[in-house]
């Protein structure tokens, strides 16, 4: 058999993304996808207790814990910390919402804190919450301007 009556071998593709590096005066070649960028800054810190109140509420209707106590002795936290950090649910829901979506920061201190929600949260109409909202925010506003 010669090669003339042989088939060719089909071609083959191979996919995939190729991400070039540089390391000092060497480039490298990686597998996968390039790095994702992130933006700069940091989530607040009220922001990352608000959502981790939600979860331990979910973990708790789901009953893979049983109440705040276990929590607390999970997250090696007092059962004092657990409820300050409950009480954030106690908010009205659009101030949940807007305190999960706050911009990240950037340096410095966080411009709004869980001492700053506490007052408010343990007010029980969400109306009066609203108000006591905007007044903060106003506060907070002014004091970035001076």
């Amino acid at each position: 058999m010669n090669a003339s009556t042989m088939n060719p071998a089909p071609a083959l593709t191979v996919a995939g993304t190729i991400h070039f590096a540089r390391r000092g005066r060497t480039k490298e070649l990686r597998a996968g996808p390039a790095p994702v960028l992130h933006e700069p800054g940091r989530v607040p810190r009220v922001s990352r207790l608000l959502a981790l109140a939600l979860r331990f509420e979910d973990l708790i209707r789901a009953g893979e814990v049983t109440d705040h106590a276990e929590l607390a002795r999970l997250g090696h936290v007092t059962r004092a910390r657990v409820s300050q950090i409950m009480s954030l649910l106690h908010l009205a829901p659009e101030i949940q919402e807007h305190i999960l979506f706050l911009p990240k920061v950037i340096r410095g201190r966080d411009p709004l804190i869980l001492s700053d929600l506490r007052p408010i949260a343990a007010v029980p109409d969400w109306r009066r919450q609203r108000r006591m909202w905007r007044a903060r925010l106003e506060r907070a506003a002014a004091a970035k301007v001076q």
